[in-house]
């Protein structure tokens, strides 16, 4: 999952996912809903399935707007939350309590978001230009190894102690700095955020809903950015319901692996996504390689 805040000049907007249509931005929106928001990298799944079925890459401007839907999601899935959550920092504005749980976790959502912005706007240039080096395959690859086995050791590390009601600025700030890394195609953003609140300490069910939260700024930065440029490229009708159709089917599909995301970490582990993760390098190097990945 990758984050560009900063508007991309229109001649390097990458638009492929135009010419793949509406039922193939159909299947890859599904893919990217799902992916985007597990700790599985949806780089690397957006990279994988076109090259399996013979098409071509959407691009990372396909991926970026993709970052709506997932918006979309999370907004819809922790209303209740965010709610309370904006209602008492409000509050605590107000009364001058600057010391509340509620301004002081907002504060360091907010704050989170800096460092990712900040690395955005030094690799803007890279991260944005058509078949960009960063989004090779080895790069993907060795960046869903080496994630995976961080995970693998926060796993084993993370005591799993601290719940939501214990979380604070400062882990907002450790957390977005986590958060960062993502702008790296295969490494992830709820992969990263989440790896880095089971080493903080958390709960693996509050690590995976403050990585939701946390990425809530620069989601809704990102995305509208990215449509902002996609409009100023001149994108045509056409190229607007194939986007249209790929946000829907993201949207449904990021707000399932929310849901079902956090059932499943009520109660078992994340090794699942260690040696899932690990598997998916292996094969995208392997297939780099042996040339039937392209």
């Amino acid at each position: 999952m990758n984050y560009y805040l900063a508007t991309p000049a229109p001649e390097t907007i990458d638009l492929g996912f135009v010419q793949l249509g509406w039922f193939k931005v159909l299947i890859l929106g599904i893919v990217q809903g799902i992916t985007e928001l597990l700790p599985i990298s949806s780089t690397a799944h957006m990279r994988i399935v076109p090259s399996l079925l013979g098409w071509p890459d959407p691009g990372s401007a396909f991926s970026a707007a993709m970052q709506m839907a997932s918006l979309g999601a999370v907004l819809s899935y922790f209303w209740k939350d965010i709610k309370s959550l904006v209602g008492g920092t409000v509050r605590a504005i107000a009364d001058r309590n600057y010391q509340s749980r509620d301004f002081q976790l907002t504060l360091g959502l907010i704050i989170g978001t800096f460092p990712l912005g900040i690395l955005g706007l030094l690799l803007k240039k890279t991260l944005n230009a058509p078949n960009s080096p960063m989004r090779g395959l080895v790069v993907i690859g060795v960046a869903c190894i080496v994630m995976s086995l961080l995970l693998a050791l926060a796993e084993l590390r993370g005591t799993r102690e601290r719940g939501f009601g214990k979380l604070t600025l400062k882990d907002g700030l450790l957390v977005g700095i986590a958060q960062a890394l993502a702008l790296i195609p295969g490494v992830s953003r709820s992969g990263s955020t989440l790896t880095a609140g089971l080493f903080l300490g958390m709960e693996r069910e509050t690590a995976a809903k403050f990585s939701f939260l946390l990425g809530l700024p620069a989601v809704t930065l990102a995305g509208a950015i990215e449509l902002h440029a996609l409009f100023k490229a001149g994108l045509d009708a056409n190229g607007w319901f194939v986007l249209m159709v790929g946000l829907a089917s993201a949207s449904i599909s990021a707000f399932l692996a929310i849901y079902g995301l956090l059932k499943y970490l009520e109660n078992q582990s994340t090794w699942i996504f260690v040696w899932y993760r690990l598997a998916i390098g292996l094969f995208l190097i392997f297939g780099s390689l042996q040339g039937f990945l392209h």
